[in-house]
C-alpha cells in the first residue's frame, strides 16, 4: 500500500542496499543517459548468485516542472507480471530535495487494486534524472528492495537538491539540469526470483511456521513431571513444535541437562549436547518398547586392530560409535578426512609389536569401520590446540563436503555390503565465531527431495543449496576485492577468512530415508503430554485473567475455628504458614462489588453449615503486633469494597475471623454480644488455649463469651465444660510457688504478645485485668511435684510460660557432616532454642548421633559457598543464638548461615583437642600428579616427627615408607623451608602451606659430588608461580637433555605436555631474569647451589594446592 506520510519512508539499511552516486573505480567514459542498454549495464549490474526473472526500462518525460503538484506519478510499465511507475515529489517530501521513488502501480487511488496479502517482489532498480537536451548530464541512485503490501514503494527522499537542479550550471556543465522546466526520469528495473522466500526480507511480522510449513514418543513419561527428566522435556518440545504457531522455548530441555540461567553467558559445545541427550534418552528407554531404538538409528561399529605382517596374528577390538570426529586441519574434504581416519600405521624398528607366542613383530595398526548407522553424525574438528599460542583456536580452513557420498570404501573387507552405503546430506550445523565466542545455527532438509531450511534461534527461513553447503565450507571470502577484511560479528576482529563454517554434518542412508524421514502426526504423541500442556495453558490463561481483572477483586484472609484449634504457636494463627498445615488461614479472592452476606454463604458452604450459623469479625493489627478480632460485620448487605475501606488495616490487608454459632434457641443462633442485658457489663469474646505439659503442646480449644464484670476465676467452670472434664474445683492459682496449701486445678495466663505471658489474678475482674474482645487466655493443669519432675527429666517444659519462651526462641538447625561420606542419614535437623548454651545443644546433637558430645566439634557455614567457615569455640557462656548470629560485626553476621552448622566426630575430646595443633598437610605421590590433603592434629609441643606420624596414619603408610617422608613449607610457589624431624611444631604456624612427600630413591642414594637444587613452576614470568615446587638432584657433567629425562620422571610430566616446558636458571634475587637452558648445557656447571633455582616455564593448568580456585565446570 502507498504510505502517505513519506517522511517515514526512507532508505532502510537492513532491507535495501543503497549505492550512492560515486565515481567508478575504473577510468571509463560516462555513457549517455539516452543509451539505455549501456546505462543499465553500467549502473545496474546483475547481483551474483541470483536468477533474473524479468527486466524493464521506462522513461518519464516531465514538462512544466514548476507547475507540478506536490506529488506526481509517471506512466505505468510492466515488469515480472506487475505494474510499476515512478513517484515524484518535485518540491521534496518534507525536505529541500526532489524525492523519487519506484512504486508498485495501481489505478489511481483505487484501494481495490492494492496488492494482495502475501504478495512480494524482489527488485533491483536504478532511477536516473537527466537533461533531455544534453544526455551527458544525469544523476542516479540505485537500490535493492523487497516490495510487499506494507512497503509498496521505495526510493530516495533526498534524490537531488532542488536548488542545484535549477542552478544555471550543473556541476561542470554550462546549463541547468531542469532546462526550460523539462527533465526526464528513467527507471531501470530488474526483478529476481525469490527461491528462498526471504530475499531482502526485514522479518517484520514474519511467521516461521506459516512460511515453512518417533522413538522419543515411545518413552513412558506419564509420571515424569520432574523437569530434570530429559525424555519428558524432549517429548514436550517436539509436541509444541508440531502444534504451536509460534517459536518454542528450549528452557525445559536445557534445565534437564543441568544448564541454568548463568550458563547463557558460557559457550556450550553442541557435540556435548548431542551426547548428553543421547545418553539420557538411552537411559530412559531401557525396559520400554523403545529400548535400543536410538542405537539402531545412530550407532555404528568400528574395529581397532594391530595385525602382524609376517605371521598370522591379529589383536582387535570392535567398539560402538555414536559419531565420528574427523580432522579438518590438513584435509581438503570429507574423503580426505575418512582416509586420514583409517590410515594404517606401520610398527617396525624400535616400535615393533609384541605378539603373544611370536615375540616382537612388524605390524600394521589402524582403525576400520565394520558398519555405519542409518543416521551418521560427523563432527568436524574445527577446534584444535595451537602449540605456538598455547591455546585452543578455531580452524577456519576451507573444507568441502558433498551432498551425497559412498561410505563403502571405508568399510572392512568382511563388512556386509549387500545394501548400498550411500548417504545423503540431511543437516549442516554451523558455528559462527571463534573458540571464545560464537553462535550455532543449522540447515536442515526435512524431506528427502525437499529444499534446505535455515534454523536460526526462533527464525526459520528457506535456504539455497549454496547457503547450506558452499558458504559453510570455511576458508577465504571469495568475492572480496584486494583481500578486504571482514569483521567477525561475535569477536569484533577483522579477518579474510569466514567466521562461519560447518561444525557437524548429519547424513542419512539413502536406502533407509523413507523410514527415517516419515511424517509424524499429532496423534502419534503421548496423550498425557497434550493433556499436561492443555492444563498448563488453562492455568496460565486463568492467571492472566486474574491479573487483568485484579482491580475487580479483593484478596482477603479468613481464620476459622478449625484453623485456631490446629494452631500451635502465638496468636490465633500464623498467616504465612505452609499451605499443607491445617492452621493455614483460608485465602479468598472475591469481587469488590460482592456483599458480606455472599462471602458468608461461600464460607458456610465450605464448612457445610447454614449461612446464619456463621458470623464474620474484622481483625485488626494491635500495637503489640498481634492480630485479633475487633468487631463483627453485622450489615450483610455491605459491599466488600466498603467493608475494606472502613475496616482494612494500614498494610492494605483485610483479615476476617469466621465465628461459628455455639448457642441456639429454637434452632436459631444466638450471638451473646447482640443481647446484652446490662450495657455496663457486656459479654467479652475470649479465646482459650490449652498447654498440655505431658504432650508438650499448646493448642487452641475454642472461644467463650464472659461478662466484663466477671472475675477471672469464673472462667474455670467454662473451661471445664469446654474441655469435657469432670466438674471440679474452680479454685485458681496464679502459678506461683507460694500458692494456696490446697493445690488448685488450673493455672491461667494471658497471652498479651509473644514475649509477654502474664499470670492472671483469680479475684480480679476481667475489666480490671483489661480483657477485651479477641484476647487469648492460656490454661494448664496444675502438676504435682512428681509429675513435674518426670516431665523435666525428659527435657520437657512444666510451665506454660517456659513453653511460650521455647516457641519464641525455637530454631530449626540443620547439621551436616563436615567431611561427607555419602550417607543421607548424616544430615539431620533439630528443633532447638536460641537460648541454649553450647553444652545444651551439643548434648542434643550427641543424643541424636549417639556420640559423646565432648567428642563433637562444630563449624559455621558460609552463606554463599556453603563451605565450612570457622570452628565454633567451646564456651559455656555462649548461646546458640550468639553462635549462629554473631553481632560483633555486620559483615560476619551476613556471611554465615543462621540455620546450619557442620559437625565432625573427633577421636578425642574437645579438652584433649585444646592440647593439639591443627596443621594442613598436602601429601603428594606419583610424581606430584596425585594430591591428598590432610588436616593433622599434632601435639602443640610436639615435633615434625609427630606430624609425619599423622600423615602416615591418614595415608595408611607402612613404617618403612613413613621413615622416608619429609615435610617442607612453600611460600609464593617456592620451597621456603625444609623441616627436620626434630623441629618443634611451635615454629610452624597453622596458616603454613606444608607439603609431605616420600624422598625419592635417587636422592636417598645420591653420591658425595651430587648436589640438590630447588625447582619451581612459573608461567612466562618467575613471579607468576604455580604448581608444587620440589627438590632435585644435580649430577656433575650430565648433559641437560639427560637431566630433563630425570626431571620428567621426577614430576610425572610426559609426552607433549613435557615438551612444551622450558627450563631456566633463576637467581634468588627478586628482579632476577631467567637464563634459559639448551639440551647441550650442563646444569652442574651453570648453577650455584643454594643461590640458584631451577625454573620450569609452562602454562598454568594446575588446579592443585598452589593454584586452587572455585570454578564452575560444565559437564
Amino acid at each position: 500500500m502507498l504510505i502517505d506520510e513519506y517522511d517515514a519512508v526512507d532508505e532502510k539499511p537492513e532491507v535495501a542496499v543503497i549505492h550512492p552516486d560515486d565515481s567508478p573505480e575504473e577510468q571509463e567514459s560516462e555513457p549517455l543517459a539516452d543509451d539505455f542498454e549501456t546505462m543499465k549495464t553500467r549502473f545496474l549490474p546483475k547481483l551474483p548468485d541470483l536468477e533474473t526473472a524479468d527486466e524493464a526500462i521506462s522513461t518519464w518525460n516531465i514538462e512544466r516542472y514548476r507547475s507540478l503538484h506536490q506529488k506526481e506519478r509517471g506512466p505505468l510499465f510492466e515488469c515480472g507480471g506487475h505494474s510499476w511507475r515512478i513517484l515524484l515529489f518535485p518540491y521534496g517530501n518534507n525536505v529541500d530535495f526532489a524525492s523519487l521513488y519506484l512504486e508498485q502501480g495501481r489505478d489511481g487511488e483505487d484501494l481495490e487494486d492494492k496488492p494482495k496479502e502475501g504478495w512480494s517482489a524482489c527488485v533491483q532498480f536504478t532511477l536516473v534524472l537527466w537533461n533531455r537536451n544534453d544526455p551527458s548530464m544525469f544523476t542516479y541512485h540505485t537500490a535493492s528492495h523487497r516490495f510487499n503490501p506494507e512497503e509498496s514503494d521505495w526510493g530516495f527522499t533526498r534524490f537531488a537538491e532542488i536548488r542545484k537542479l535549477f542552478a544555471p550550471q550543473w556541476e561542470d556543465k554550462s546549463r541547468p539540469m531542469v532546462e526550460n522546466e523539462a527533465v526526464n526520469v528513467t527507471a531501470y528495473v530488474r526483478m529476481y526470483k525469490d527461491t528462498t522466500g526471504v530475499l531482502w526480507h526485514n522479518f517484520v511480522n514474519y511467521n516461521s511456521k506459516k512460511e515453512t510449513g518417533m522413538a522419543v514418543y515411545q518413552i513412558p513419561t506419564e509420571q515424569a513431571t520432574d523437569r530434570a527428566k530429559s525424555a519428558w522435556a524432549l517429548q514436550r518440545l517436539f509436541y509444541l513444535l508440531q502444534t504451536n504457531d509460534e517459536a518454542v522455548s528450549t528452557q525445559e530441555l536445557t534445565l534437564s541437562f543441568g544448564w541454568e540461567t548463568r550458563h547463557i553467558f558460557e559457550q556450550q559445545d553442541v557435540q556435548e549436547l548431542s551426547r548428553i541427550l543421547m545418553e539420557r534418552m538411552e537411559e530412559r528407554m531401557k525396559g520400554t518398547a523403545a529400548e535400543n531404538a536410538l542405537a539402531k538409528m545412530f550407532v555404528g561399529k568400528m574395529k581397532t586392530y594391530i595385525s602382524c605382517i609376517h605371521v598370522d596374528y591379529e589383536s582387535s577390538r570392535i567398539e560402538d560409535f555414536w559419531d565420528i570426529q574427523l580432522n579438518v586441519s590438513g584435509n581438503k574434504n570429507l574423503d580426505d578426512s575418512f582416509k586420514d581416519y583409517i590410515q594404517v600405521e606401520t610398527m617396525d624398528g624400535e616400535n615393533k609389536y609384541f605378539a603373544e607366542g611370536f615375540g616382537l613383530q612388524d605390524a600394521k595398526k589402524g582403525v576400520i569401520f565394520e558398519s555405519f548407522p542409518q543416521v551418521l553424525h560427523l563432527q568436524l574438528k574445527r577446534f584444535e590446540y595451537d602449540l605456538n599460542r598455547d591455546a585452543m583456536m578455531k580452524v577456519n580452513d576451507r573444507y568441502e563436503f558433498p551432498e551425497s557420498f559412498d561410505a563403502a570404501p571405508y568399510l572392512s573387507e568382511t563388512a556386509d555390503k549387500s545394501e548400498p552405503y550411500i548417504y545423503s546430506l540431511h543437516s549442516v550445523l554451523v558455528h559462527s565465531g571463534d573458540f571464545n565466542a560464537g553462535h550455532y545455527y543449522a540447515f536442515l532438509r526435512p524431506k528427502a527431495d525437499g529444499p534446505f531450511y535455515k534454523f536460526d534461534d526462533d527464525r526459520v527461513t528457506r535456504a539455497t543449496m549454496k547457503e547450506a553447503m558452499e558458504e559453510n565450507f570455511g576458508g577465504d571470502y571469495g568475492n572480496k576485492a584486494n583481500g578486504a577484511l571482514v569483521r567477525n560479528p561475535y569477536t569484533r576482529t577483522l579477518s579474510t577468512k569466514r567466521s562461519m563454517s560447518a561444525y557437524m554434518l548429519v547424513y542419512i542412508r539413502k536406502s533407509r530415508m523413507s523410514s527415517i524421514l516419515h511424517d509424524v502426526a499429532e496423534s502419534d504423541s503421548p496423550p498425557h503430554i497434550a493433556k499436561q500442556l492443555k492444563d498448563e495453558r488453562a492455568t496460565l490463561e486463568r492467571r492472566r485473567k486474574e491479573r487483568d481483572e485484579q482491580h475487580l477483586y479483593l484478596t482477603l484472609g479468613v481464620v476459622t475455628e478449625a484453623n485456631f484449634k490446629a494452631h500451635q504457636g502465638f496468636d490465633l494463627t500464623t498467616w504465612d504458614a505452609d499451605n499443607t498445615t491445617a492452621s493455614k488461614p483460608q485465602i479468598h479472592r472475591v469481587l469488590r462489588t460482592s456483599t458480606v452476606g455472599e462471602l458468608v454463604k461461600t464460607l458456610a458452604k465450605g464448612q457445610q453449615v447454614s449461612p446464619d450459623h456463621l458470623r464474620l469479625w474484622v481483625m485488626v493489627n494491635r500495637q503489640n503486633k498481634t492480630i485479633r478480632p475487633d468487631q463483627p460485620l453485622e450489615n450483610l448487605d455491605m459491599p466488600i469494597e466498603a467493608a475494606y475501606v472502613k475496616h482494612g488495616s494500614r498494610d492494605k490487608s483485610f483479615r476476617l475471623w469466621a465465628e461459628p454459632a455455639t448457642t441456639f434457641e429454637d434452632n436459631k443462633p444466638v450471638w451473646p454480644d447482640m443481647q446484652p442485658t446490662n450495657k455496663n457489663d457486656p459479654p467479652v469474646l475470649v479465646f482459650l488455649k490449652y498447654f498440655d505439659a505431658e504432650a508438650q503442646t499448646l493448642m487452641g480449644v475454642g472461644h467463650i463469651y464472659i461478662k466484663k464484670q466477671s472475675k477471672v476465676a469464673d472462667i474455670c467452670p467454662m473451661i471445664l465444660q469446654v474441655m469435657g472434664w469432670a466438674n471440679g474445683s474452680s479454685a485458681l492459682s496464679n502459678g506461683l510457688a507460694n500458692g494456696n496449701p490446697s493445690p488448685p486445678t488450673l493455672c491461667l495466663y494471658e497471652e498479651i504478645k509473644n514475649s509477654m505471658i502474664e499470670p492472671m489474678k483469680p479475684k480480679a475482674t476481667l475489666q480490671h485485668a483489661e480483657i477485651q474482645d479477641g484476647d487469648i487466655v492460656c490454661f494448664q493443669k496444675q502438676l504435682s511435684e512428681k509429675q513435674a519432675s518426670a516431665i523435666a527429666q525428659t527435657g520437657g517444659y512444666t510451665d506454660a510460660r517456659e513453653f511460650y519462651d521455647y516457641l519464641l526462641n525455637r530454631k530449626q538447625v540443620t547439621f551436616s557432616p563436615k567431611y561427607l561420606t555419602g550417607t543421607d542419614k548424616e544430615v539431620f535437623k533439630l528443633d532447638l532454642t536460641r537460648k541454649m548454651s553450647y553444652e545444651q545443644f551439643s548434648a542434643k546433637v550427641g543424643e541424636h548421633l549417639k556420640v559423646d558430645p565432648t567428642h563433637i566439634r562444630f563449624s559455621t557455614v558460609h552463606i554463599a559457598t556453603g563451605k565450612a567457615r570457622a570452628v565454633v569455640k567451646r564456651n559455656a557462656n555462649q548461646s546458640l543464638n550468639q553462635i549462629l548470629s554473631p553481632s560483633f560485626t555486620s559483615y560476619s553476621n551476613s556471611s554465615q548461615r543462621d540455620d546450619a552448622l557442620y559437625y565432625e566426630i573427633l577421636d578425642m575430646s574437645l579438652s584433649e583437642l585444646d592440647t593439639k595443633k591443627a596443621l594442613r598437610v598436602t601429601f603428594v605421590t606419583e610424581g606430584f600428579s596425585k594430591e591428598d590433603t590432610f588436616d593433622i592434629l599434632a601435639p602443640k609441643m610436639g615435633t615434625v616427627k609427630d606430624l609425619i606420624a599423622g600423615v602416615q596414619k591418614r595415608a595408611k603408610l607402612d613404617d618403612e615408607t613413613a621413615q622416608n617422608i619429609r615435610i617442607y613449607e612453600i611460600y609464593n610457589g617456592k620451597v621456603n623451608r625444609e623441616y627436620r624431624d626434630e623441629t618443634s611444631l611451635t615454629q610452624i604456624t597453622e596458616f603454613s602451606i606444608l607439603i609431605a612427600e616420600v624422598i625419592p630413591e635417587e636422592e636417598r642414594s645420591a653420591g658425595e659430588n651430587e648436589t640438590a637444587i630447588y625447582c619451581f613452576h612459573y608461567d612466562k614470568e618467575p613471579s607468576k608461580t604455580h604448581g608444587i615446587p620440589f627438590k632435585f638432584i644435580v649430577k656433575p657433567g650430565e648433559l641437560f637433555k639427560v637431566t630433563k629425562q630425570r626431571i620428567s620422571k621426577r614430576i610425572g610430566f610426559k609426552g607433549k605436555q613435557f615438551e612444551k616446558v622450558k627450563f631456566a636458571i633463576i637467581q634468588r634475587s627478586i628482579y632476577a631474569k631467567p637464563t634459559y637452558l639448551n639440551d647441550e648445557d650442563i646444569l652442574s656447571e651453570l648453577t650455584r647451589v643454594p643461590e640458584d633455582f631451577l625454573g620450569l616455564d609452562h602454562a598454568n593448568r594446575s588446579k592443585g594446592i598452589a593454584g586452587k580456585g572455585d570454578s564452575i565446570f560444565i559437564r
